[in-house]
């Protein structure tokens, strides 16, 4: 059984006009259907705007899907709980690709990593001041950084500590939704190895949204090419970048540049 299966799932954003009427809807996401194995990389590829992140989003119930349905072993996450969604939240967590929009500016990094263990676990000060420490060991950091503000950090830095926070409940899945996107191509390339160095080591599952050929092929182990709301192509990574099928995911290789292959 995949660990994440989902079902023509879509999302309507309906449009007001300005005399208050609900007019036509934008279907930003169309009946997608993909299923995602335990321990694999499934890059979702595409242009900005075609639905990527609403899609993501909607896998973890952060954005309330129009139609669909998303299983996570076994267990339906559109009709859960709020108590089955708080369990639910342990094991499904994401990284958001602005790691300075997405860290509390007020609080330092140790309150930041813990503050998921804080939530959902009955946890004492200093187990979470140890977990923080690991944590940091993880990623690449000192733990020095633990007194500091994310305002103090670089870019790739608060990238990884946004990865950290993301950890700190020890998830089976993870959404990472552009992670490198808003980063230098070297320190991209750092984070990028850190997240495969990760996934070997706490067996994780990943959704890596992005819309670089040459970062989704490097960690994907399949790929789903996305194109205004639809799925178009999916396949292994080496099936999609070396012998593609469809016109679109033709013109995304084409449009590579030949030092980034």
């Amino acid at each position: 059984m995949p660990i994440l299966a989902i079902r023509n799932l879509e999302k309507i954003y309906s449009q007001t006009s300005a005399f208050g009427r609900i007019s036509s809807g934008v279907h930003a996401v169309r009946g997608v259907s993909f299923d995602i194995e335990a321990g694999e990389t499934l890059g979702l590829i595409g242009e900005s705007g075609c639905g990527k992140s609403t899609l993501g989003r909607m896998v973890l119930r952060l954005i309330e899907p129009t139609a669909g349905s998303v299983r996570f072993n076994g267990v339906d996450v559109l009709s859960a709980s709020a108590a089955e969604m708080r369990r639910l939240r342990r094991e499904m967590q994401i990284v958001f690709q602005d790691p300075l929009a997405s860290l509390d500016p007020r609080m330092k990094v140790e309150e930041i990593v813990t503050e998921p263990l804080a939530i959902h676990e009955d946890t004492g000060e200093r187990q979470r001041a140890l977990r923080a420490r690991e944590l940091m060991h993880d990623v690449g950091l000192d733990e020095s950084a633990l007194r500091r503000f994310p305002h103090e950090f670089s870019g790739g830095q608060r990238q990884r500590i946004g990865i950290a926070r993301a950890l700190a409940l020890r998830p089976k899945f993870m959404v990472l939704d552009e992670p490198v996107s808003a980063l230098d191509v070297s320190v991209g390339a750092q984070v990028v190895n850190l997240l495969r160095e990760l996934q070997q080591k706490h067996r994780l599952t990943y959704l890596f949204i992005t819309h670089s050929m040459p970062v989704v092929r490097y960690l994907s182990t399949r790929i789903a090419v996305m194109r205004r709301g639809e799925i178009v192509e999916i396949g292994t990574a080496e099936q999609v970048t070396e012998r593609p099928e469809h016109e679109y995911t033709r013109t995304l290789l084409a449009a590579t540049p030949e030092w980034a292959v």
